[in-house]
């Protein structure tokens, strides 16, 4: 199994030999997350199994990695908009020379 935490430009990742019945929070602790990032709680913005959200006391499985969530750097919802009123915008100019 691995920890794994995406930095801007780079991923920070560490592969695990634990025992059957390690949690997210053991593989954590033995990734050695806390001393390579110092400061960052791993549980403030969630944490995830292949893309699923787990909470610490979920048992891993043999292979599963672990992924340390940070926050959204924007809103998905106002992109959404944002693109939304571009096509819209796009589509009134074509229609407006056709």
């Amino acid at each position: 199994m691995s920890v794994c935490y995406a930095l801007p430009g780079a991923a920070w990742q560490r592969a695990l030999e634990l025992p059957a019945g390690s949690t997210v929070r053991d593989a954590i602790a033995a990734s050695g997350f806390a001393a390579e990032h110092p400061g960052v709680d791993p549980y403030a913005h969630g944490i995830a199994v292949f893309g699923a959200l787990r909470g610490p006391g979920h048992v891993l499985e043999s292979g599963e990695r672990v992924d340390i969530l940070r926050p959204l750097t924007f809103d998905p919802m106002e992109s959404r908009r944002r693109r939304a009123r571009h096509k819209a915008a796009a589509a009134a100019k074509k229609a407006a020379a056709d």
